[in-house]
């Protein structure tokens, strides 16, 4: 059956965020605490209060039930519909498509995506060892391809993906590096990031091997903290007068496994190559853009084997050519297009909740003209892409509504430090002097 094409444009019209931090840092406090600053700055952002808000989808992965709803009543009470996600990774920009598809059914106006985690230190496990787990059949095909190593099952499967990438097209361990090498040096100029420390290649590579061929510094920590962005449709983003700092948000797709995940006997397919492959597609084809149209992107770089094949996997180089394309610089400010400037998920955090609205934010400040000292020059379309295990894979393609400024109010800012300052100045009690 034919898709019927909906006819509603789709805008992000204000994000806000926190800074991500170590599980043990208690400075932005519990995930109410946290989600609340970030909604706070997104309806700060866009202008508009939240009673405006008509649903909310709310996203995090480790927490009970209804934790979105504790969380967001910090914000308001209104009696909108609150529905939680969870799709491991990429549970924050499902929280964005389903949002998306709220504004494009033309069911809802106004919408808001926000994503939170609290973590644990360490790698990631299971929260629920007494079931099956939803990943038994990933880890079951792993150790058939490769021997199981004993690792944490991330680093094993991302790790094995990286061998095979190795073994089929020449790549190197040093390729990787050069991904992890690119991410921490860009995390310099993001005060978002959770490690903001620039290291050397070398650095790099002797850093602890996780699972070869990864080592310490290719892989991205776990974190605390949260993202959130406001979408909305046309009629109500020209009626509040948001045109100079609207976000387009021209199309948004997710794919999950199909057979060839398991079937195919492949490590790289078996952490999503297809289904990022399957979601690339479908937003290039609804848009008519192609990968070379693209200035800027955010990927999932969870590990730095995943983001040298997702390069391949979005069609930003020819498959089995990522290596030659790191060589060359081509992923870095003055090459083809820049990718992670926010130092990713390896350097900048990855609390699985927020993950996918965090891109989101980068990439709306980016098109806006906000990144500060990480500012992609002429950046006019954005790319993004969002990966879970298990799986679920999510790809969006962003363009500014027009050419103007997207600061368009003095307390507009991509500064966290600067909101900080705002924020607490407008806690201070005000005083109305006796007459």
């Amino acid at each position: 059956m034919e898709k019927s094409k909906p006819n509603n444009r789709v805008f992000v019209i204000g994000v806000g965020m926190t800074k991500f931090v170590k599980p043990t840092d208690k400075s932005i406090g519990d995930y109410p605490d946290f989600a609340k600053i970030a909604a706070h700055r997104a309806l700060r952002d866009a202008g508009i209060k939240y009673d405006e808000v008509q649903h909310a989808f709310i996203g995090y992965v480790y927490g009970d039930s209804t934790a979105g709803q504790r969380a967001l009543y910090e914000v308001g009470m209104t009696g909108i519909p609150i529905t939680n996600v969870n799709n491991n990774c990429s549970t924050g920009s499902t929280a964005l498509y389903n949002c998306a598809l709220m504004i494009k059914s033309g069911l809802y106006d106004c919408t808001m995506a926000l994503g939170f985690e609290k973590m644990a230190t360490g790698s990631l496990t299971l929260a629920f060892p007494d079931r099956v787990s939803p990943l038994a059949n990933f880890m079951m095909k792993n150790d058939e391809l490769r021997k199981d190593s004993g690792k944490p099952f991330a680093p094993q499967l991302f790790g094995n993906a990286g061998l095979e990438h190795m073994e089929k097209y020449g790549t190197t361990e040093e390729h990787f590096a050069k991904v992890a090498y690119k991410n921490h040096l860009h995390s310099v100029n993001n005060p978002y990031s959770q490690f903001r420390t620039e290291y050397t290649l070398e650095q790099i590579k002797q850093s602890p091997v996780i699972q070869a061929p990864l080592t310490k510094l290719q892989c991205c920590p776990t974190s605390n903290g949260a993202a959130c962005a406001i979408l909305c449709s046309e009629d109500f983003m020209k009626s509040h007068g948001l045109e100079d700092q609207a976000v387009e948000l021209l199309s948004i797709a997710m794919a999950t496994d199909t057979k060839t995940t398991f079937e195919s006997n492949s490590n790289m397919k078996l952490v999503g190559q297809d289904l990022t492959k399957s979601a690339a597609k479908q937003v290039f084809t609804e848009t008519g853009l192609t990968p070379d149209d693209c200035q800027v992107c955010e990927l999932h770089d969870c590990f730095s084997a995943n983001e040298l094949i997702t390069y391949e996997g979005l069609g930003l180089c020819p498959e089995g050519e990522a290596g030659k394309y790191i060589d060359n610089n081509a992923f870095t400010y003055g090459g083809k297009i820049v990718v992670n400037p926010s130092g990713g998920l390896i350097s900048k955090g990855h609390p699985l909740g927020a993950t996918g609205l965090a891109q989101c934010s980068e990439l709306c400040w980016q098109l806006r003209g906000m990144a500060d000292k990480r500012q992609v020059k002429e950046a006019k379309i954005a790319l993004q892409h969002n990966l879970g295990l298990g799986g679920a894979c999510i790809v969006a393609l962003y363009k500014k509504y027009n050419s103007n400024s997207g600061k368009v109010r003095e307390d507009q800012t991509a500064c966290p430090d600067k909101l900080e300052e705002i924020e607490a100045q407008e806690a201070r009690p005000r005083f109305t002097a006796k007459l």
